[in-house]
């Protein structure tokens, strides 16, 4: 069994979505982790959920970064353990700099909640194994501040080291930098994306594509474990 965490902060609203990908779906033992909570030594695989982190106050992520658990998160990275960030928490990581570059306010600085095409750049990873290299899925975003930003050195490093996991495919929603929707470390343990996984992990919500990203992730982590 894969022992799953994940981090609540005050704001958190897609906490219980995740633990019910996790548990439910996937029948593994998940403890939700309040923000001030520690001891996290016993978990595999830690998720940073989206919502409103301390309501996003200063920038979205930028308080959070600062919680208790935040330290224990960053040595569990450290470990070559495994993290996911989705949307807000892809902030915290970027803010927290276990991920290069920024999120930032969308281009037409309006909050935006769809369903995109994403474009699967690295099929490396254990997060992506299940997929193929250049398969296109379908996630829901939901966010006012998800303009991947970095400068040209960064981006040049995050290209060659090939960290681009996830790309917009058509359509860019917010202005991301090369139409980037997600990133991973360059051990490949830390993923950070904008779009919602587990709001895509259901048949019964008409979209299960964002599933195989925590089966793929869960075959590895078992058979390590």
């Amino acid at each position: 069994m894969t022992k799953f965490g994940v981090i609540v902060f005050p704001g958190s609203n897609c906490d219980r979505d995740v633990a019910y990908v996790t548990r439910d779906l996937l029948g593994q033992p998940t403890r939700m982790v309040w923000h001030q909570d520690t001891d996290i030594a016993d978990l595999d695989v830690i998720i940073i959920p989206g919502g409103f982190s301390y309501g996003d106050y200063l920038r979205c992520g930028a308080i959070a970064r600062f919680s208790p658990v935040m330290q224990q998160v960053i040595e569990h990275a450290q470990k070559g353990k495994f993290v996911l960030g989705i949307c807000n928490g892809f902030q915290v990581l970027t803010e927290a700099k276990l991920l290069p570059g920024a999120l930032t306010r969308n281009r037409d600085l309006h909050f935006i909640c769809d369903r995109v095409p994403l474009k699967v750049e690295n099929t490396n990873l254990l997060w992506t194994q299940t997929y193929s290299s250049g398969e296109v899925i379908t996630l829901p975003i939901a966010h006012g501040e998800g303009r991947f930003y970095a400068d040209r050195a960064t981006l040049s490093a995050i290209e060659d080291n090939g960290q681009v996991v996830f790309r917009y495919a058509g359509e860019n929603p917010n202005g991301s930098l090369r139409n980037i929707a997600g990133i991973c470390n360059r051990q490949g343990n830390v993923l950070g994306m904008m779009p919602h996984p587990e709001r895509a992990s259901d048949t019964m919500l008409g979209d299960s594509d964002g599933l195989s990203l925590f089966q793929g992730l869960l075959e590895k982590v078992a058979a390590v474990v």
